[in-house]
């Protein structure tokens, strides 16, 4: 793999723990500023806005740019973000230096995806994307736990400098590693825009929202379902989340390789495999042991679905990726809010806390249907071709 794809690895390192790292450190920001925790939660969602906002405006601005240029601007805005939220002497601006960074996170990542499945041969294309985020991946099984262990040890604010540190480490390799790519001068934003034009695009950003809401709907209840109902300690919880990461590595290196095989039917088989695992959960909940098992392969098939779903979205957008691709970025992230706030309406109804479990299970078989269905219409294109 080309050193291009270690310097957008490490920029997503940087993203995806500052994305995360802030759920482990909520008291003490609360204690600092003195407001309540779910007033200090609204950081996450904050930050979650952001990255809907930023990844297709900051793409469709830069689209005059060279993707170097703009993945250049991109980190530098990212670690601008973090820096305000380190030095911030109020609630407010460490609000705004969240969005600030969020911004960046959308368009770093769907640009990022263009510029590395150019970097490769078509056949690899896949694989490459899912090099870059491995990134991400590794941020959740190291960068999240030692970036909370920081803050706790040294002050919550030593953890957002840790993080625009990582900012500049990933802007020097882009620097020095990403080549300077040609612009497509054929490709302006009414080119860019042009592509949402097609259903297949649309379909592509359904599946990726309803997948994505399939495993948020049970991420973001993992504490209290691990603790409430297989009866782990709170301490145990940081180990399973560990476990939770090692999968997350090994299904994105996975779902590249597959989806460089086959792209559709890898994409049938991971997210029924998504829903099955889901579905075992409302069951495994109940032992520790199986519970430990079935969070490895929760991991494992929820982020082997990444590299395939920004895959079909480039593949669709051909000719005109980049908008595309952040879009998808933002596809993501209003999956993971939706997952998140029904997951939410089930426990508070009194479902219970392995309700989301089956509810993600549903939203990955309603992203099934979807990924089925586009499928067929690729078909039917095909037998149109052929019988001309």
């Amino acid at each position: 793999m080309p050193a291009a794809l270690l310097a957008l690895a490490i920029g997503a390192f940087g993203i995806g723990t500052t994305e995360f790292v802030i759920m482990g450190l909520l008291p003490e920001v609360a204690a600092t500023y003195s407001v309540t925790i779910p007033s200090a939660g609204l950081l996450i969602s904050g930050y979650a806005l952001g990255v809907v906002v930023g990844a297709p405006l900051l793409t469709a601005v830069g689209s005059r740019w060279s993707r170097k240029r703009l993945l250049i601007a991109l980190m530098a805005l990212f670690i601008a973000g973090n820096v305000l939220g380190a030095i911030a002497p109020t609630y407010g601006l460490l609000m705004t230096g969240r969005i600030v960074a969020a911004l960046s996170h959308g368009a770093f990542f769907g640009v990022g995806a263009v510029v590395a499945a150019s970097l490769v041969a078509p056949a690899k294309q896949a694989s490459a994307i899912a090099m870059m985020f491995t990134g991400l991946t590794v941020a959740n099984v190291l960068g999240v736990p030692l970036g909370t262990a920081l803050g706790q040890a040294l002050g919550w604010r030593s953890t957002f400098w840790a993080v625009a540190v990582l900012g500049v480490i990933g802007l020097v390799g882009i620097i020095a590693l990403v080549p300077e790519l040609p612009r497509d001068t054929q490709t302006d934003l009414r080119h860019e825009l042009a592509v949402f034009k097609r259903p297949q695009v649309w379909l592509a950003l359904a599946m990726t929202a309803l997948g994505f809401a399939g495993v948020f709907a049970s991420f973001t209840y993992i504490a209290p379902m691990m603790t409430e109902v297989a009866g782990f300690s709170s301490g145990m919880v940081t180990w399973l989340l560990v476990l939770f990461g090692v999968g997350l590595v090994a299904g994105n290196l996975f779902g590249g390789k597959a989806a460089d095989k086959s792209l559709m039917p890898s994409l049938y088989g991971i997210l029924a495999a998504l829903a099955a695992v889901l579905f075992v959960f409302t069951f495994t909940a109940h032992s520790q042991i199986a519970a430990a098992i079935t969070i490895l392969l929760f991991g494992a098939a929820g982020f082997a679905t990444v590299a395939p779903l920004q895959a079909r979205v480039m593949d669709k957008a051909e000719g005109a990726p980049a908008l595309a691709s952040a879009a998808n970025i933002a596809a993501f992230n209003l999956g993971n809010a939706g997952g998140a706030w029904l997951g939410g309406l089930a426990i508070e109804h009194g479902l219970g806390y392995t309700a989301p479990n089956w509810i993600g299970a549903v939203l990955a078989i309603a992203g099934l249907g979807v990924a089925v269905y586009s499928g067929l219409l690729d078909r039917r294109k095909r037998v149109l071709v052929q019988s001309r």
